[in-house]
């Protein structure tokens, strides 16, 4: 019995504009332009013409060949330092959490090679060098290690600027990170942090505890007030009001009961 032939598979929209795979030379031209464009937005950022750097650093993250996520990681971590110095919060956040997620997805990151090394120095908050063009080698882990605790910082910087409780708490989450960091060396340099920037983290961890609780506080207020304004117009057209309905807790179970009280 003859068979009928079968339906292609379905395209979708994403495989019509996906984009098609880079043959080597394509890929190794691309990321020598990056590379270019890449120290062109260094030099940007350490004469502190941050705008024109963030610029240049989205130039050269649109051409990075994308089997190579440290070297995309490293673009987006020197865009979250431009715009620190921007003081444009929110987006940093972003940036530097799309850098730690390259990070953590890159799956070809090897054991450290002395006869291979590979670029661990991006832009600073107060850069000041090049950075030479990459090699097609995956980074060693002291490399992802340092690239990984400078996005950290940036990251909790912009957190803790923004303000509000969860950022407040992403903030210690990722300073507490840092600080773990530190602990499994004794060399001020190992880890990715230096001796100022293991201060800044302590100093952190001490001053971000009492502003999360202002913070949960005034956000806890602020939606019980809003919860006794949706109550309070839905018992309005029976005469009631949520000042009716007291809350008592029970000092020996903890729990706590409602009771009503009349109007007067």
């Amino acid at each position: 019995m003859a068979t009928l032939p079968q339906d292609p598979a379905p395209t979708t929209l994403q495989d019509d504009f996906a984009e098609p795979p880079l043959t080597p030379e394509e890929e190794a031209a691309r990321a020598l332009k990056s590379a270019a464009l890449k120290s062109a937005a260094n030099a940007l950022f350490a004469a502190g013409a941050h705008r024109d750097a963030f610029n240049k650093y989205h130039e050269a993250l649109l051409v990075s060949p994308p089997s190579r996520p440290f070297d995309i990681a490293v673009l987006h971590a020197n865009i979250a330092a431009c715009q620190l110095k921007l003081t444009e919060w929110a987006d940093a956040i972003t940036s530097a959490t799309s850098a730690l997620a390259l990070l953590d997805t890159d799956k070809k990151t090897a054991e450290p090679d002395e006869e291979a090394p590979v670029e661990a120095e991006i832009v600073s908050l107060g850069a000041q060098t090049a950075a030479p063009a990459p090699t097609a080698l995956p980074p060693d882990r002291a490399a992802v290690h340092k690239l990984k605790c400078k996005i950290l910082l940036r990251r909790a910087r912009a957190r803790s600027h923004v303000a509000g409780w969860q950022n407040l708490l992403g903030a210690e989450e990722d300073y507490k990170q840092l600080a773990a960091y530190a602990r499994v060396s004794s060399d001020a340099n190992a880890g990715g942090l230096g001796a100022l920037d293991r201060r800044t983290v302590e100093a952190e961890l001490k001053t971000l505890p009492p502003r999360i609780k202002e913070a949960q506080d005034k956000e806890m207020a602020e939606m019980w007030g809003k919860l006794k304004g949706l109550g309070n117009g839905l018992l309005k057209p029976f005469g009631l009001s949520t000042d009716n309905f007291q809350m008592v807790k029970d000092e020996k179970t903890g729990g706590y009961s409602m009771n009503f009280k009349q109007n007067p």
